[in-house]
């Protein structure tokens, strides 16, 4: 009876055993030759889909595998996120988008999943600084001349975005917010026609992602005075940054985020991440990211969390503040 006691206990401790040790092998197994997807909720050709592509090259030769990359647009990208939280949380489908993802949460009011829990977090792609332009008829080299010439002249504060509840609309709202100022939002139906009328003088001034209008900044066209993100923009070292200029934390940075269905195990999201953060720090990733005026990122799992969650509160304030509504 001993005998056989021992034995079962043998046995058990044996499968617990693998049982432990599975699950990292399986991570490290990961894609096991299967082809995985990167799904863009945006038409291809913009940014969010440039960055995806290129990081899918560098992760299908880190894998061994086919990495698809593959556009499902519509909605500011929610209507294939809530699709991502119906599909298992196996590493081969993943998501990759843009600010829009915790932007979406404040404006839509009856989104169909909670983008705090619906998702695992994966990596900080990249990001890309917008920059607070205006017209050279505005008689104002700094961020500190522009405001004291917006306060004396309100009536000819017209800002331009792309549209309603956009990332550079929201970028506006938030300098309105941190400055005081009084400027009027001027919504256009995309960047092109917003861009077209600073560029004639129509608006005074617009907030816009620095790689579109680095060209009409260098060529004199239109004038920088500062970019939105902490530190100063590599593409652009000149121009600083509104933290620098007065307007103390100022940060409204178009980022990319990489994104899984919840519940993913935590071995093979340290797998992915890891994978993808060696990919971003390669020599040719940080050349092509560069090209589009974007750096790449770093943050593990556990930090992009706190930052996708910091954000997401952060628009939020701003969009209710602004009492910014998507018809």
């Amino acid at each position: 009876m001993m005998v056989r006691i021992l034995r079962f206990l043998a046995a058990s401790l044996a499968v617990f055993a693998c049982t432990l040790t599975a699950a990292p092998a399986a991570a490290q197994e990961f894609p096991a030759g299967q082809p995985v997807k990167i799904t863009v909720p945006f038409p291809p050709g913009g940014t969010t889909d440039i960055l995806a592509r290129q990081l899918a090259v560098e992760l299908g030769q880190q894998w061994g595998v086919t990495v698809i990359v593959e556009n499902r647009a519509g909605a500011s990208g929610t209507i294939f996120s809530e699709q991502l939280t119906r599909l298992p949380a196996d590493g081969l489908n993943l998501m990759l988008t843009a600010t829009h993802h915790v932007i979406n949460p404040g404006l839509y009011r009856n989104l169909k999943y909670d983008a705090k829990s619906a998702f695992t977090n994966v990596a900080l792609i990249a990001t890309v600084p917008n920059v607070l332009l205006v017209h050279p008829d505005v008689p104002a080299r700094t961020v500190q001349e522009f405001m004291k010439y917006a306060r004396e002249n309100p009536s000819k504060m017209n800002f331009g975005s792309s549209g309603n509840g956009g990332a550079n609309h929201l970028s506006g709202e938030l300098f309105k917010s941190a400055t005081g100022l009084s400027m009027t939002h001027i919504p256009y139906k995309g960047a092109a026609p917003a861009l077209n009328d600073l560029l004639g003088g129509t608006i005074p001034v617009m907030f816009d992602s620095l790689p579109g209008v680095i060209q009409h900044i260098k060529s004199g066209r239109l004038r920088a005075l500062g970019v939105t993100s902490v530190k100063r923009s590599a593409a652009a070292p000149e121009i600083p940054t509104l933290d620098e200029s007065g307007i103390k934390g100022f940060e409204a940075t178009a980022w990319f985020g990489l994104y899984a269905p919840a519940g993913m195990k935590p071995e093979l999201l340290r797998k992915i991440s890891t994978d993808v953060l060696k990919a971003l720090a390669s020599p040719k990733i940080r050349a092509q990211f560069a090209e589009q005026g974007a750096e790449p990122g770093g943050l593990n799992p556990a930090e992009f969390s706190s930052f996708v969650n910091a954000e997401i509160d952060k628009w939020g304030r701003v969009i209710t503040s602004a009492n910014v509504k998507i018809d």
